[in-house]
């Protein structure tokens, strides 16, 4: 059985456009047949897995037919770090021969290092190739992989996976590099720039100052490992001429969703339309979520009564089976169709089926929030770092001068806490007292303007309290304060010291 099903689901991971004609072809009742598929990874997972036998003993487990919630949710503390290695995976033995080992960025805490076979890997480098060929179709590909080279699944694997359908630099996060390949092969190429969000914003600052002719170039952005606001994108999108996000994670696979015309017109959407807001989000829901498309036949996720996303990988070539697994980030699940009915207005329908034209992709919809503690809680809000991302990039003349922010909250000498942005200045960038105190209350203002206008805490807070308002920015020189020593990392810390108090 399960030599059946590894070779059915082999068939359409031989070639990126067999992905695109899955996406294209995607009906609700191939969901049923791939939650039935989850269903059989678990319970061979039970069988074969001995660290997942152990696990299910463990937690009391009772065999159930068809019943995908009767396996116990998994997560890095209960399962990874709870069994050794080889015993997570099939039949306890670890294949040496042609497997890969990443490494997480470290970035909650502890890196952790996850080793993935060579047929497992070959899946995620067409999955992603095919993904790629659909959002940025062209015949003259030529992708500058600005991912960090370490060893971490991103930047190896995204390289890895672009060759298959482009030229490919692997340039690393290296602005120079970057800059001079774009020179040196000049504007006869479609460009596409792999990167983490911010690192896209400081190229393009970086090629503003030196002049560049973006109208020569057709360049585009595909960014990934943290969300990205659309403000930003807005930012970006002022020179790419397209940026669109992929969703991963290293416990799982770098290729679970990604971002297509259609789903950053519904997310856009969202942000005006209370209505549709209300039927896929819930009435009370303020934030605005990523809006990603995934393909359950690969990534079968589900949610907790808590909104936190589960993934099962619905392949037998993962080496180290992850199942019903919990990764912390909080979410909605919708059908393309459900999606499509909650958009009454007939010419946002209009809008919506022109959108979903370009990409073709009906693929079932994933609103993603992220980390449920990814916040600052104060005057019983919520503050996320997505609303300050906003907040600071949304039409601000200044937001070219700006490398990264964090959160934290500052407690001052009458024991009172209020909410703190530090913001690192570009590198080299040099301002006095004044530019920086217009460059605090531009910032201050903005954010301020943005959260009261998506949290009806906020809003109600500054009402009663006008000292609410203080909110407390602070301009950084590159490298210095809550930033000394940041800037080697190759991702972005947004909650320092007691920020997630």
């Amino acid at each position: 059985m399960s030599f059946t099903l590894s070779g059915l689901y082999t068939l359409y991971r031989v070639h990126p456009a067999v992905w695109r004609l899955m996406a294209r072809n995607y009906r609700p009742h191939m969901g049923r047949f791939a939650r039935l598929h989850a269903w059989m990874t678990c319970q061979f997972a039970a069988l074969d897995v001995p660290a997942y036998r152990r696990f299910l003993g463990d937690n009391g487990w009772t065999f159930r037919w068809f019943d995908l919630t009767s396996y116990p949710p998994t997560d890095k503390q209960s399962y990874v770090r709870a069994y050794p290695e080889h015993l997570r995976c099939w039949h306890g033995v670890l294949e040496i021969a042609g497997s890969v080992v990443d490494e997480s960025s470290g970035s909650s805490g502890q890196p952790y290092n996850w080793i993935r076979s060579r047929r497992e890997l070959r899946s995620v480098h067409k999955n992603l190739a095919g993904y790629a060929t659909m959002v940025f179709p062209s015949k003259r590909r030529f992708v500058i992989n600005a991912y960090s080279m370490g060893a971490w699944a991103t930047g190896t694997n995204t390289g890895i996976a672009m060759a298959q359908i482009a030229m490919v630099k692997n340039t690393g996060p290296d602005l120079g590099k970057i800059i001079d390949t774009l020179r040196y092969f000049g504007p006869g190429f479609d460009y596409i720039v792999t990167a983490y969000p911010p690192f896209l914003k400081h190229l393009l600052d970086e090629l503003d100052a030196q002049g560049f002719p973006w109208h020569e170039y057709r360049i585009s952005g595909l960014v990934g490992g943290e969300g990205m606001t659309e403000a930003l994108r807005g930012y970006l999108e002022r020179r790419f001429r397209k940026v669109r996000s992929g969703y991963g994670a290293s416990d799982l696979t770098i290729g679970m969703a990604g971002e297509s015309d259609f789903s950053v017109w519904v997310r856009r959407r969202l942000r005006t339309d209370a209505a549709l807001r209300a039927a896929l989000l819930g009435p009370d829901e303020h934030r605005l979520p990523m809006v990603f498309q995934y393909n359950p036949l690969e990534t079968y996720l589900e949610t907790t009564a808590d909104s936190e996303i589960l993934c099962t990988i619905n392949s037998m070539a993962v080496l180290n089976p992850k199942v019903r697994y919990n990764i912390g980030d909080e979410g909605r699940l919708a059908t393309f169709a459900d999606v499509m009915a909650a958009i009454t207005d007939p010419a946002a329908r209009a809008e919506a089926w022109a959108a979903f034209a370009v990409d073709r992709m009906r693929l079932p919809l994933l609103f993603l929030y992220g980390r449920r503690d990814s916040t600052i809680s104060y005057m019983g809000a919520n503050i996320y770092p997505q609303d300050v991302e906003y907040g600071l990039y949304h039409r601000n003349p200044y937001a070219h001068l700006l490398q990264s922010f964090c959160l934290e909250l500052d407690e001052r000498s009458d024991l009172e806490c209020r909410p703190a942005v530090n913001l690192q200045l570009r590198e080299g960038t040099t301002l006095d007292e004044d530019q920086r105190a217009v460059l605090a209350d531009a910032c201050r203002a903005g954010v301020l303007r943005h959260l009261v206008a998506v949290s009806r805490d906020v809003a109600e807070s500054l009402a009663e309290d006008p000292s609410a308002a203080d909110l407390r920015v602070t301009v950084h020189d590159y490298g210095t304060g809550p930033f000394a020593g940041t800037n080697t990392k190759i991702k972005n810390v947004y909650l320092v010291k007691g920020g997630t108090a």
